[in-house]
């Protein structure tokens, strides 16, 4: 019965579920439909699809950035780059490999000679190809038979070897009354062989896992010296890495232009011939190539700006033009960043005078060279941009000018600027200022200056000379050198009142005043038909371009048809090029490009005050001869200062250029000039080749006198 009623009562026990008031519920009535929405399962995967679509979205917008991004562009070209650089100098090895085991490098130097004609090339490469082929035979004979020599040399080395030990043991033994000593110098090269074989046991495992990354890095650096990879894959980083510029990398370059006489030749395996091997002139490589048949020099020049990629240089930096013959190539291209450089201090900015009949320092060339300004019988027209350098050009023309003595400056300046008024006190007639009665002021003396040309007409027919020489300039009889700066010359040129009468008379002048010691130096920003007569610009024998912006302003300065055969100056960088001009006249060449000097007129560095003070304290000594004027560094006849400082006897090339400095101490080539320079220089340039002798390389004066005859005989045959 108890035992029922336990069981009955734990049968009757409830447990209750803890409760948890939770408070109010909240909530919101939503309509039917947006029950359905919420509810419904194509609306959640409708849902689940916009997300997915705004993940992808999301990820391909993160990755085109990472793609697109500077920083990866520049290490997957970097990537890429330095891949092409081992493929590339696998090439280069295979080839090397290839032509040191086959006659491939001879048969194409033959296959060269034979295109060019040169049947005397072509028999000396048909010699020394057969005398490889001999070479290569005789040495595979002797691999063959190898492998018994080495045996038998080793067996013999082995036995000598243990010979010797034996022979040292037994008189270790004898020395020390040990008889094992007998083979104790044995044991000592068993045990050091051990030793060995332990330490490249040790080290074969390195060894072997270094070896194939050595192998790629010699490979790599085969491929970037040979510049393997494609321009396109240079990045920023390298910009300034410059590249060697040898005969390999200009045929290179030349055939990237894809001119199909060019593309052609090169095809069949032959190489381009190179009268003048690349080699460094002044701050750059000079180069003369014949270019194949149907290819004009013209033709490469045009193609400038192309060129200049190929050689991983600017367009200024590369100047291709016409050889002797129009189908060669004369070629000089500037170090990278060789205009950084500057054409330095001006020559006469501390002592000095000048004789305007030998030009005045103008600046530099690319190749470092001093240039003079010639002056007599000359106009000079110059031009840019603004605030290039035109105005600074002119006041480095006038400044040497000034400094001669004799000559008389005149400037108008129609405008109200500070450029020219230190000149002032130097100057017979100066003019500034841009008001209506300055330019009728301008056109005053313009008439003057127009009366004088005729009134010294007449004096040349008094003196029965054709033209002013310096000794009738320095006679006092009205025929002192006159030089004449119109700056700004468009400003008075397009005067509304004036500008008419003032182009007749600048015409007449540049047409009739260069014989009768009148130089007209006209400056302007950019002559067109409006703000420059055309028969000014055309009877300007020099041309002075700074940055220009199109082709008609380039050869309105540097003459009809130069944009078209390559002379440009509008490939010049305003800003970046300041101070640098594409000059014509100044030189034998079509053109030149030119860094000029510059004078400060600024109140803080006035650098042309002095220079006036100095030539206004020479004109003190005339009248009568001028002052003595300083020499100016001109070219040099290296054949000519030859014949001068050697005698009858062969002289050591070593010692010559210490003779040649002496002889001509103010020329700087001849002082950095050695003797293996002077001879490779006679070689390429005058053909003259230098013996070695007993390793003494002496010049003989015989040769020179006789290359320096030829080089007379030339210069009369191109005179008629």
């Amino acid at each position: 019965m108890n035992e029922h009623t336990t069981e009955s009562a734990e049968l009757a026990t409830v447990h209750h579920l803890p409760t948890v008031d939770s408070g109010a519920i909240e909530g919101e009535f939503i309509t039917e439909e947006e029950y359905q929405r919420l509810t419904s399962e194509k609306a959640k995967m409708m849902a689940r699809y916009q997300g997915y679509r705004n993940d992808v979205v999301t990820v391909a917008r993160v990755t085109k950035a990472v793609a697109t991004h500077e920083r990866t562009k520049t290490v997957g070209k970097a990537l890429v780059r330095n891949a092409v650089y081992v493929g590339g100098g696998a090439k280069v090895l295979a080839v090397r490999a290839w032509e040191s085991s086959t006659n491939a490098r001879y048969e194409r130097l033959m296959r060269g000679a034979e295109l060019r004609g040169d049947m005397e090339a072509l028999k000396e490469w048909d010699e020394r190809a057969e005398a490889a082929k001999e070479r290569r035979h005789s040495r595979r004979m002797d691999m063959l038979q190898a492998p018994g020599k080495v045996a038998k040399a080793l067996a013999i080395s082995v036995a000598a070897g243990i010979g010797f030990l034996l022979a040292l043991g037994i008189v270790l033994a004898v020395a020390n009354e040990r008889i094992s000593d007998v083979i104790a110098p044995l044991n000592a090269v068993i045990d050091a062989i051990n030793w060995v074989v332990m330490v490249l046991t040790i080290a074969w495992g390195p060894i072997v896992l270094a070896a194939p990354w050595v192998a790629v890095i010699g490979l790599w650096h085969l491929g970037r010296k040979a510049g393997a990879a494609p321009g396109w894959l240079a990045t920023s980083a390298e910009s300034d890495v410059d590249v060697s510029i040898d005969e390999t990398t200009i045929a290179a370059a030349l055939s990237a232009l894809r001119i199909p006489q060019i593309t052609a030749y090169l095809k069949t395996g032959s190489p381009l011939q190179f009268l003048t091997p690349a080699r460094v002139d002044g701050r750059g490589t000079h180069a003369v190539v014949r270019l194949p048949a149907g290819v004009t020099a013209e033709k490469v020049a045009r193609r400038r700006g192309d060129l200049a990629t190929g050689l991983h240089r600017l367009a200024k930096e590369v100047w291709p033009t016409t050889g002797s013959e129009a189908g060669i190539l004369d070629l000089w291209v500037a170090d990278k960043g060789a205009l950084a450089e500057g054409a330095g201090e001006y020559p006469l900015l501390t002592d000095g005078v000048v004789d305007v009949f030998k030009g005045v320092p103008f600046g530099k060339t690319l190749r470092g060279n001093p240039i003079n300004a010639p002056l007599l019988e000359r106009n000079t027209i110059c031009g840019g941009m603004p605030g290039q350098g035109k105005s600074s050009a002119a006041r480095i023309i006038m400044a040497g000018a000034a400094l001669d003595p004799t000559a008389e400056l005149r400037i108008w300046v129609p405008d109200a600027n500070f450029d020219f008024e230190v000149f002032k006190p130097r100057c017979t007639r100066y003019v500034m200022g841009a008001e209506d009665e300055k330019i009728a002021e301008i056109l005053a003396d313009l008439q003057d200056l127009h009366a004088e040309v005729q009134r010294r007409g007449e004096l040349l027919i008094k003196y029965e000379i054709p033209a002013v020489t310096r000794e009738y300039a320095n006679k006092n009889v009205g025929l002192h050198p006159i030089f004449a700066l119109l700056e700004e010359a468009h400003v008075a040129i397009q005067h509304p009142l004036y500008g008419k009468e003032i182009s007749r008379l600048l015409v007449d002048i540049v047409r009739l005043g260069r014989k009768r010691a009148i130089n007209l130096i006209v400056s302007t920003q950019a002559p067109t038909k409006d703000s420059m007569p055309r028969d000014v610009t055309r009877n300007c024998s020099n041309g002075v371009a700074f940055a220009v912006g199109d082709h008609v302003a380039n050869d309105a300065l540097l003459g009809q048809g130069a944009y078209a055969a390559g002379h440009r100056a509008t490939e010049l960088i305003p800003g970046t090029d300041k101070g640098t001009a594409v000059v014509k006249g100044f030189t034998g060449e079509r053109s030149e490009i030119v860094q000029v000097y510059f004078l400060d007129v600024s109140r803080d560095n006035d650098q042309v005050t002095p220079i006036i003070e100095r030539s206004l304290a020479a004109m003190k000594s005339l009248p009568g001869t001028p002052a003595p004027a300083r020499e100016i560094p001109v070219a040099r006849d290296l054949l000519e200062d030859l014949d001068a400082v050697l005698g009858d006897t062969t002289v050591p090339a070593a010692d010559v250029p210490a003779l040649l400095a002496a002889h001509a101490p103010g020329w700087e080539p001849y002082k950095r000039l050695t003797g293996k320079g002077l001879r490779e220089i006679l070689a390429a340039q005058y053909g003259v080749k230098v013996p070695s002798t007993g390793n003494r390389w002496p010049v003989d004066p015989v040769t020179v006198r006789e290359a320096l005859a030829k080089q007379a005989t030339a210069d009369l045959d191109g005179d008629e």
